[in-house]
């Protein structure tokens, strides 16, 4: 899989590889990076190569509801009976790429993070099951915030990984100028299908974790709520940590992690690596820590420290 997506993707390797994560483990992601970064791109391309059927949304603010669940519409059949049927939307998918998610309205982002959570859509009191798996990689540009609406805590908690996207460096920049300006352009090849990505999906939940790292993923993601026990960057600078959500997320990203090295159970090394992902959109820096220039990324460096 790594080697079909560097096909296609230049550089970026640890996006790439939190994205593997991200889908191994069952999971949706939040893709944050400027313009041109091949956010896009890099969904179209796990949707070839994991044989996943994939659809886009383009987030506006005039987006409805309706028009990322489906609706239903009423119908007269020739006896002139009428019924209602139901029409699906896009998210009846298994990779579903929401593109600027927080331009979106908060009706339109509550109704996509419901169906990412529960697996399923109410449309008129029935429920009707998305397809499996289903994953959803949204994306956000972090620049012109203008007219836009930041996604709340409680449903940014729902997204396993926050995977900031980066430049890439220059031997990529170089290779992805040389071979997408050409007359012909490498497309994406198959590596897997939906099935082994279920299988491999099963498996990470039966790879065994030590006590050592389990003990390490409870001191890290506690050490980050501003409690009584909490050492002084944290209690003077957070408003909220990671809730137990951190925890699992944290458990399940490790093993993956493990899996995709070829390693039969993950070690410190993966709780310290993936820190940064799953806890920097469950953590909020206070209005005093902002004016002292303190970041969370620098709070999850903090914490992590001991781990070291």
């Amino acid at each position: 899989m790594r080697e079909r997506i560097g096909e296609i993707i230049f550089g970026q390797r640890e996006v790439v590889e939190q994205a593997l994560i991200t889908l191994l483990c069952g999971g949706h992601t939040l893709l944050i990076g400027v313009p041109g970064l091949a956010k896009t791109r890099l969904v179209e391309t796990l949707g070839t190569i994991l044989g996943l059927d994939d659809k886009r949304i383009q987030c506006t603010p005039d987006l409805m509801p309706a028009d990322i669940l489906g609706s239903e519409v009423l119908e007269e059949s020739e006896t002139g009976r009428r019924s209602f049927r139901f029409i699906p939307g896009p998210v009846f998918c298994q990779l579903l790429m929401a593109d600027e998610i927080n331009r979106a309205s908060p009706r339109t982002q509550s109704a996509l993070l419901q169906a990412m959570q529960e697996g399923r859509v109410s449309i008129a009191g029935q429920y009707h099951p998305l397809p499996r798996p289903f994953h959803v990689l949204a994306t956000q540009n972090p620049l012109e915030q203008e007219g836009t609406y930041p996604l709340p805590e409680a449903q940014l908690d729902r997204f396993l990984l926050q995977i900031d996207v980066d430049y890439p460096d220059l031997d990529a920049e170089r290779q992805m100028l040389i071979a997408t300006t050409g007359v012909l352009e490498d497309r994406p090849r198959p590596a897997m299908n939906v099935a082994e990505l279920m299988a491999a999906q099963r498996l990470v939940r039966r790879i065994p974790v030590g006590e050592s790292v389990v003990e390490a993923i409870l001191s890290l993601v506690r050490s980050g709520r501003p409690d009584e026990t909490a050492i002084d960057g944290v209690k003077r600078f957070v408003s909220w940590g990671p809730g137990p959500r951190a925890s699992q997320a944290l458990m399940l990203a490790c093993r993956a992690r493990a899996l995709i090295d070829g390693r039969y159970s993950p070690s410190i090394d993966d709780v310290l690596a993936l820190a940064p992902p799953v806890l920097r959109h469950r953590m909020a820096v206070t209005f005093a820590g902002r004016a002292e220039g303190v970041t969370v990324s620098r709070i999850i460096e903090q914490i992590s420290a001991p781990l070291r």
